[in-house]
This record gives structure tokens, C-alpha cells and sequence, in this order.
């Protein structure tokens, strides 16, 4: 999984007031799990930004003043109105130990079906997996290519090394709609012998 780097402050004061103040003063009041202790601390928002709002799922170096933790974000709390992060649970990557985290979908190719007129649905762009840091991949990738209208990818059809899937096996990732106007796809048929000489 690739990673990025990303400095932090160290939070003594953990109340309310304080959170405020960081807030105000541009950082995001973040915590981390999964490790020996808790550790609370700030990273500048705009730092944050680029690993909040993208669909790409990213290992965090963390670098609380020398001491560097890697992490993966587990959970952000906006804010209701304006949509600003106020807070970011991250959790330990310790080696060899099991993390629960989402990866992206990516597809590749124009499905047959599309180009005869039916619609492409995504239905998950998202999975839900279980790997060690060292396994966790950058994401799923999907060949639609050859999908017709009518048929689907469900999450059984995925191939998974050295991680567990753990979003139900019945879902659907990814299908191929019927839409108004839609041609019927044809299977290739041999072309008929030529009738035999007399």
C-alpha cells in the first residue's frame, strides 16, 4: 500500500477548549489506536485534506514530533454545516498484525454492453478487507471489458492474495443495465457451408 508522510503536534490538554484552539489555529485534533497506548496529537487541516477527500486509501506515516507511527485513518468526524474535519481516529500498523480497512474499486475498460446501449452501475466502489499492513493492497481491480448487458460482478468473483474480503459475497460490484433503446448482443455464429457441388 503506498504511503504518505505527515507531521504532528503533540496534544497535552485534551478538553473541549483546547480542541477549539487548535481548530482555530488550522490543525485537526486526531487520535491513534491499536498500539501500545492511545496517542492524541494535531496535524495541520490542509495536510490533511489530500488524504481525507480522495478515493485512494493511503498508509500515514505519522510524525509526532521524532517518534513516527504508521497508521491507516479508521474514522472522520465533519463538521454538519460547513464540512470541515474535526477529528480523525487513526489505527496502529503494527507488522504481522491483522487491520480491518476499506479499499477502493477501480475498473478498467468499456464494457461491450455500454457501447450497445446499456447503462454500467457501480454498486460498490468500495471493499471491506482484512490483511496485515505488508499485505493490504492499493485497491481491487476489475476488467469490465467484456461484460454484456444483463451481467454482473459480485464480490465472490473477486480475486483475493494474501487478504480477506470481507464484504458479503453475494454483493454486486458492478453490473450492466438494460436501457431503452439497448441492442441485443448476438453470440457469433458460424457462417453457413456453402451448399455442396452436384
Amino acid at each position: 500500500m503506498k504511503s504518505v508522510s505527515v507531521s504532528a503536534v503533540k496534544r497535552v490538554d485534551l478538553g473541549k477548549k483546547e480542541a477549539k484552539l487548535s481548530r482555530a489555529a488550522g490543525n485537526v485534533p486526531c487520535v491513534i489506536y491499536g498500539g501500545k497506548t492511545n496517542q492524541h496529537f494535531a496535524i495541520k487541516e490542509n495536510a490533511l485534506n489530500n488524504l481525507v477527500y480522495t478515493p485512494n486509501v493511503y498508509s500515514v506515516a505519522i510524525d509526532i514530533e521524532g517518534a513516527i507511527i504508521n497508521a491507516l485513518i479508521k474514522d472522520v468526524q465533519f463538521h454538519p454545516v460547513t464540512d470541515r474535519i474535526l477529528h480523525v481516529d487513526f489505527i496502529e500498523l503494527v507488522p504481522g498484525q491483522e487491520v480491518n480497512t476499506k479499499i477502493p474499486v477501480v475498473f478498467n475498460g468499456n464494457a461491450i454492453g455500454v457501447m450497445n446501449g446499456g447503462k454500467l452501475r457501480k454498486t460498490l466502489r468500495k471493499l471491506s478487507v482484512r490483511a496485515t499492513p505488508e499485505n493490504l493492497p492499493d485497491n481491487v481491480t476489475l476488467e469490465i471489458s467484456e461484460m454484456k448487458i444483463g451481467e454482473k460482478i459480485y464480490v465472490r468473483d473477486v480475486e483475493a492474495t494474501n487478504f480477506d474480503i470481507l464484504t458479503a459475497a453475494t454483493a454486486v460490484i458492478v453490473s450492466v443495465k438494460t436501457a431503452r433503446g439497448a441492442e441485443e448482443e448476438e453470440e457469433e455464429t458460424p457462417a453457413a457451408e456453402a451448399p455442396a457441388a452436384e
